[in-house]
């Protein structure tokens, strides 16, 4: 196995692109393996390091089918809903809290008896 070519940071030359950057062009690695990595030098700690992947091995996105976006919603779904009221929340449920914020910090009557029910 060869060692990877290492470039310094903003200096990899044309044809290389990270995963954000080819997906940003609506392509993805397609089972390539890593071509170059870049580093970026800090103080005090080991480099920065991002890989790069060759742009003309890249292949398309696949497209979302009808069944991915259901699976997709269905998760979302689940991400916004309250273990302890089970109610949906209406926002993403934070993983600090694990739970929605009139339950994460009930006022004087309870979860119910938020402020913004109060009002």
């Amino acid at each position: 196995m060869a060692a990877l070519p290492v470039y310094r940071w903003r200096l990899a030359p044309d044809g290389y692109a990270t995963r954000r950057q080819l997906r940003a062009r609506g392509l993805r690695p397609g089972g390539q393996d890593v071509a170059a990595q870049l580093e970026r030098p800090r103080r005090r700690r080991g480099p920065l390091v991002a890989y790069l992947y060759r742009v003309d091995r890249a292949k398309p996105v696949r497209p979302m089918t009808p069944a991915r976006w259901a699976a997709l919603a269905k998760a979302n779904a689940a991400r916004r809903l309250c273990p302890a009221c089970r109610r949906d929340a209406g926002y993403v449920i934070p993983a600090s809290l694990g739970t929605c914020v009139p339950c994460a910090y009930p006022g004087p009557n309870g979860p119910v008896g938020s402020i913004r029910e109060q009002c």
